[in-house]
């Protein structure tokens, strides 16, 4: 597969991104850019959610980690369904009643604005590192297929594809996103069930013959019953799962501005439980994808697993003995992760920013335009600039990159959250900054001692700990505490 190729694809692939942005942003606004005015069909939002959880680093990552990992993904992915479930009938009906337009509203109306503005600014980091590890994967896969052949430097890769994502979510916002993430929903479906039907096709296999050969291989174990220990541990990652979705989509601007898009609470739980159990089915193919990627490079002479599997699918999709079309596919997959995730995570910073850390809902349309966009063009710039720190820093495989940092991120705003919902009263509002910023410090020590002096490998249950010494913090901290239905707006 040349560059040239790669190229074309890329640019055929921003056409349909910019007619489809181009569509979704007339007659655009403020209120459009943050909640899409409340308008969207929840079906769309479904189809687009499904594929929303889904970014590059799924498309790169997963298929990889079956080398050493098996299919022990999927024990997270079975907590992600009950974790939407969560979702869908704790946290929406109550985002909707309290009509807020960004989550982290609801921080400010039941403990102030320190705890509101600690819950926007761990979401800012949060979201800004996530978003930067899954596109810098596909940055750095794109260097090797294409600009690093035409002698362009990763940076201006990097810059030149920023800009893009800019340009076609500047003026629609969430309305955009939804659309595109439709978009995006569709060309990775396609690309990942055609990518197992041509790869099947060249190691001879039918749909039965396929299903067994899958099955038989070492690389398809699902349960992890055996070693408590271990990261791939059934438990660790079934509940890690649950409280992993729920921090980062329930308690995620980026993902809950889609699902308050829709019309009422009620089409947003339909919504959430039908993107849930798609997204399950969707993984599902991933691994199944990884296993034949693995098969077929056992099969093929001078091929080998490379030592950094993220690599896997990209290796075997631009290797001569393939059909051009699947290295088409992998781009137009990968490229449509990527960039309509990057999209939205561009939207939903400049939404919390704006609204949750400036403060600036309350100017007057002109002036509220103006200031965000200004934000959006910043929200660019620091993410391109992260991105290339991780180039040069990076040194582990991205899924479990992005997942140890949103355990440490994410796990203050879970815990923020939990209180919130569980116990009545107040907190003392000034000191909650200081509770959030040593939660993550305290359970990186807890994790390197526990790894140290008992052997113990602390995987996603990290998030759990994160939220349980926030909690516990906020319990030091509260006035008057009680138990129960959190209290009414």
């Amino acid at each position: 597969m040349t560059p040239v190729i790669v190229i074309l694809t890329i640019v055929g692939y921003f056409v349909l991104l910019f007619v489809v942005s181009a569509f979704a942003g007339r007659g655009s606004s403020n209120t459009s850019f943050f909640t899409g005015n409340r308008q969207a069909p929840w079906p769309v939002v479904a189809f687009a959610t499904m594929g929303a959880a889904i970014s590059g680093v799924t498309f790169i990552s997963v298929p990889g980690m079956v080398v050493a990992k098996g299919y022990s993904y999927l024990q997270m992915a079975l907590g992600f369904v009950v974790g939407y479930v969560v979702i869908a009938f704790v946290l929406v009906p109550l985002f909707y009643r309290r009509n807020l337009v960004s989550i982290y509203g609801y921080l400010e109306q039941r403990f102030g604005m320190m705890t509101y503005r600690s819950g926007a600014w761990f979401f800012f980091i949060s979201k800004m590192l996530g978003a930067s590890v899954r596109f810098f994967v596909v940055c750095v896969v794109l260097q090797s297929l294409a600009f690093g052949p035409l002698g362009v430097p990763f940076a201006l890769n990097v810059v030149i594809t920023i800009a893009l994502i800019w340009l076609y979510t500047m003026q629609g916002g969430v309305k955009t996103v939804i659309w595109t993430d439709t978009l995006k929903s569709f060309c990775l479906v396609a690309s990942v069930v055609l990518s197992i039907v041509f790869i099947a096709r060249s190691l001879g296999f039918d749909i039965g013959s396929m299903v067994e050969a899958v099955a038989a291989d070492d690389t398809s174990r699902i349960f992890y019953f055996d070693n408590p220990k271990g990261g791939e541990y059934f438990w660790k990652q079934f509940l890690a799962g649950i409280f992993m979705v729920v921090a980062t989509t329930g308690l995620d601007q980026d993902m809950m501005q889609r699902n308050l898009a829709c019309r009422n609470s009620r089409e947003s739980q339909k919504n959430m439980i039908v993107s849930s159990i798609s997204q399950f089915f969707i993984i599902a193919l991933f691994l199944v994808l990884g296993t034949l990627l693995v098969m077929y490079v056992r099969n093929t002479p001078g091929m080998a697993v490379p030592e950094k599997t993220d690599e896997l699918f990209g290796l075997v999709a631009s290797h001569p003995t393939m059909p051009l079309v699947v290295g088409v596919v992998f781009i137009l997959g990968l490229v449509s992760a990527a960039y309509s995730a990057a999209g939205s995570a561009l939207t939903s910073l400049t939404t919390s920013f704006t609204v949750d850390i400036l403060g600036a809902s309350g100017l007057d349309e002109r002036r509220l335009t103006r200031v965000r966009r200004c934000v959006h063009v910043a929200m660019s710039v620091v993410m391109g600039l992260v991105i290339i720190v991780f180039y040069y820093i990076s040194n582990s495989d991205a899924i479990s990159a992005v997942y140890t940092l949103a355990s440490y991120t994410y796990g203050p705003i879970l815990g923020l959250f939990l209180f919130g919902l569980a116990v009545r009263g107040k907190v003392r509002d000034r000191l909650v900054p200081v509770v959030c910023v040593a939660a993550p410090v305290i359970c990186y020590f807890v994790q390197r001692g526990l790894l140290v002096h008992y052997g113990y490998v602390m995987s996603f249950e990290l998030l759990l700990l994160n939220a349980a010494m926030t909690f516990a913090g906020l319990l030091m901290l509260s006035k008057g505490k009680s138990y129960g239905k959190e209290p009414d707006k």
